[in-house]
């Protein structure tokens, strides 16, 4: 499953929103990836979601696989779309 998200905060997914995203996937049991441009994190991991740098503008691509995969796509849109985060492109 994946989903794809423009990033519309000002600041773009610095610490505050990637924890936020972290926390809402990290018990679920999917390998869930956030892609940016050619590279890839593992929404699981808060240095890997920060280490993107994604800016304000970009569009980024959520992938999930696993037994929680649809919950994670879920999860990782209300995020986005609760916390004013980003919207979805698709």
């Amino acid at each position: 499953m994946q989903k794809t998200f423009k990033i519309t905060a000002p600041e773009g997914l610095h610490a505050r929103p990637a924890t936020q995203l972290v926390s809402a996937v990290n018990s679920l049991d999917a390998d869930i990836q956030l892609i940016h441009g050619s590279k890839s994190a593992n929404l699981k991991s808060i240095m890997g979601v920060m280490a993107q740098a994604v800016p304000h503008g970009a569009v980024v691509t959520v992938t999930a696989e696993g037994a929680d995969a649809e919950k994670a796509i879920e999860k990782v849109t209300e995020v986005f779309v609760s916390q004013s985060l980003g919207e979805e492109t698709e």
